[in-house]
């Protein structure tokens, strides 16, 4: 029989502690709860069934705290809080709903809405229906000790990163060569055929969409979808159960993780600190909101009862708040620390650092990061917009931190499709973005390079759709962002006119090339280097299907693409002054008196200022002399729709080496040595190494 023991437990650490005699300490905040209690669920055979519920003896300031003893194994958990209901004050307690701890390390089933979960009726009063049959409940966590058997972490400098971003369950779940009963888990990533995969291709850095626990939105459930992305968290602490072949997630991850460390990979999360999964104020009552609303959520200064938006889903938590902040940083120590991931990057990013509104470089987010000794010393990667007022800060976070660089995006995007007037741009994204990020003594490593990610088109797609096609999701194809700067180039989808299929994987290399050998770190959405398609849907979220799921059945073209890439990379690990941890100055080498970067017109002739503002698409080179006992490298860049001959620098006793040429399948071209011209055909670039 689960019961108190007389000491009454501790208030620290939060959450649920399994110690060696069997008891459990359970502690959590509540600062304006008249009571909070333990909800345990024992009975196997009716494992939704609430059979206990004891109210926390223990109260220090705002935690209430309580130790029990007598808990079955196999048992799981929620809270309840007790207290006012005054909407006016942002008081949303409501006992008849089950609360998940925040600090829950086990969440023990996939979560979905029900109506029972609803707070509030429509006219304003509380939903009395009880949500414990039906909510998202704790496992009750027993004593034990994981061995890592001497786990490390890579440590990879920025500078020689590569990232993948890939989803968990979509990346193996149709792969041949892993295991029917592991594909689209962790063991399934951790499986050899995933991790050589991985490794053959050049990625240093596996960024996982997220893997904390999340909720199924109701209108999507209605819709026979899911929240496939995950961008909903209802457990900061909890991998998502639903990517776990087995029934312990939290040791299957560390499995995962271990089995990544040994190959010489890092984990980078990507991490939704910004909101939670109840939504607006008539959104599930499950978490945060029942516990403590006015602690954790930003409200409207004016109307306490209602929550600012900065995200687009109903809620913003207000990390100026000291519960909210420690929230976090115990969440991110937790998964350092517990779970041995290597960094993290942060969705909506510019919330994180809002006190109340607006975006503050020196935020408390940002300073107790900073100082702290684990965290400080971690990958930290912001998407550096979201939607409140001044939301796109790119180049305004702290010199410790790396940005996802959505201006890099855009300027490739235009410059490839043919765009004018964007030369000038194109120049400054492939070599750092250094006016984005110089200022505050950054690097290049600061700007995460990329032409997708999840969120919008695939490479193959961005090639082949004018428009978005996402009448899968059922919102009419008014979700997803129409401002995609993508090219069909000539007919929208499929095609079997060779011309254009050609020309389609002419733009996906010169894309990639772009990407993976520019200044900064290469970001590449998993699967592109196969051609993935999502049939022209820009906005996935919600389909846990083929559509996001990477396919194995390799086409000529994906064959001849996955080769490219690794080609790519193998060039950007072989040439240091690829991955410089300095922006170029322009100041001449004493040995060479060229620039340490030099920019050419096709003629051969040095670009001046009047060069840059051409009413015509891209064409000019590029040279990167390299350091000492380095060969220099030439970068031959023609957007336009015409071939266009180039002019090659001379050189006193040495030649140019044609190393790769995007108007070719073959990574490796046959061997050519310049004379003293080279003919680009339309939308290709070339690139040239110095032979002595």
């Amino acid at each position: 029989m689960p019961t108190f023991l007389p000491d009454c437990g501790s208030h620290f650490p939060l959450g649920a502690t399994a110690h060696e005699d069997g008891s459990v300490n359970f502690a959590v905040v509540s600062q304006d709860a008249d009571a909070v209690f333990l909800c345990l669920f024992t009975d196997p055979e009716n494992p939704n069934r609430e059979t206990h519920r004891l109210e926390l003896p223990g109260k220090y300031r705002d935690i209430c705290f309580g130790r029990v003893t007598g808990i079955p194994a196999g048992s799981a958990y929620g809270f309840r809080a007790k207290g006012p209901w005054k909407p006016k004050s942002s008081h949303y307690f409501n006992e008849t709903k089950l609360l998940l701890d925040p600090y829950a390390r086990h969440i023990v089933q996939p979560s979905r809405y029900y109506a029972s979960m609803k707070g509030m009726r429509p006219d304003g009063d509380p939903c009395l229906a009880d949500s414990g049959f039906h909510a998202p409940r704790a496992a009750v966590p027993i004593f034990s000790e994981y061995d890592w058997e001497g786990d490390t972490l890579p440590q990879i400098p920025m500078t020689e990163s590569a990232i993948c971003e890939l989803h968990v369950k979509g990346f193996s779940k149709l792969n041949p060569d892993v295991p029917e009963e592991i594909r689209g888990t962790y063991a399934g990533l951790a499986h050899p055929a995933s991790i050589d995969y991985l490794r053959n291709l050049g990625i240093t850095s596996v960024q996982l969409l997220p893997v904390h626990q999340h909720l199924d939105d109701s209108f999507l459930l209605e819709r026979g979808l899911v929240n496939y992305w995950g961008y909903n968290t209802i457990g900061f602490f909890a991998p998502e159960a639903r990517y776990a072949s087995s029934n312990d997630p939290v040791n299957e991850f560390r499995d995962m993780v271990k089995a990544l460390h040994r190959a010489g990979l890092e984990v980078i999360l990507d991490v939704v600190y910004n909101h939670t999964g109840e939504a607006g104020i008539e959104g599930p009552t499950c978490l945060l909101r029942g516990l403590d609303n006015r602690c954790y959520y930003h409200t409207v200064a004016e109307h306490p009862e209602r929550y600012e938006d900065f995200t687009g889903c109903g809620n913003s938590v207000d990390v100026s708040h000291p519960r909210s902040l420690r929230l976090i940083l115990d969440s991110m120590r937790y998964w350092v620390e517990e779970m041995h991931v290597d960094g993290f990057r942060f969705d909506l990013a510019v919330e994180l650092a809002r006190n109340p509104k607006m975006f503050k470089r020196r935020a408390a987010f940002f300073q107790a990061i900073h100082q702290d000794p684990v965290l400080s010393q971690t990958k930290l990667i912001a998407e550096p917009w979201d939607l409140g007022p001044d939301g796109y800060q790119i180049g305004n976070f702290p010199n410790d931190w790396s940005e996802l660089n959505g201006k890099f995006r855009d300027d490739v995007r235009r410059f490839w499709k043919g765009d004018v007037d964007v030369m000038g741009d194109f120049a400054a994204r492939i070599t750092g973005s250094e006016q984005l990020f110089s200022h505050n003594r950054r690097t290049p490593a600061a700007s995460v390079n990329l032409i997708t990610s999840h969120d919008g088109f695939t490479l193959n797609d961005l090639v082949s759709y004018n428009e978005k096609h996402n009448l899968a999701n059922g919102e009419g194809n008014r979700d997803g962002d129409s401002h995609n700067l993508s090219w069909n180039h000539g007919i929208e989808g499929p095609t079997d006119d060779p011309y254009i299929r050609e020309l389609r994987s002419r733009q996906v290399r010169n894309f990639l090339t772009t990407l993976i050998l520019s200044q900064g770190v290469p970001f590449l959405l998993a699967g592109d280097e196969r051609r993935r398609t999502q049939q022209g849907n820009n906005n996935t979220y919600c389909q846990d299907n083929e559509l996001n799921w990477i396919s194995w059945d390799d086409s000529p073209e994906a064959t001849a693409t996955i080769e490219f890439v690794r080609r790519l990379f193998e060039l950007r690990r072989q040439h240091p002054s690829l991955r410089r941890d300095a922006f170029f100055t322009g100041n001449p080498d004493p040995s060479t008196g060229l620039p340490d970067v030099c920019w050419l017109r096709p003629d051969g002739v040095m670009k001046k200022s009047a060069d840059w503002n051409g009413k015509k698409s891209g064409a000019f080179s590029m040279i990167i002399p390299g350091d000492t006992g380095e060969a220099a490298l030439l970068f031959c860049f023609n957007a336009r729709s015409e071939d266009k001959t180039f002019s090659l620098p001379k050189l006193e006793g040495e030649h140019w080496e044609l190393i790769l040429d995007t108007a070719s399948a073959n990574p490796v071209p046959e061997e050519a040595k310049s004379s003293s011209e080279t003919l680009l055909i339309a939308k290709s670039c070339q690139i040239w190494k110095e032979v002595r």
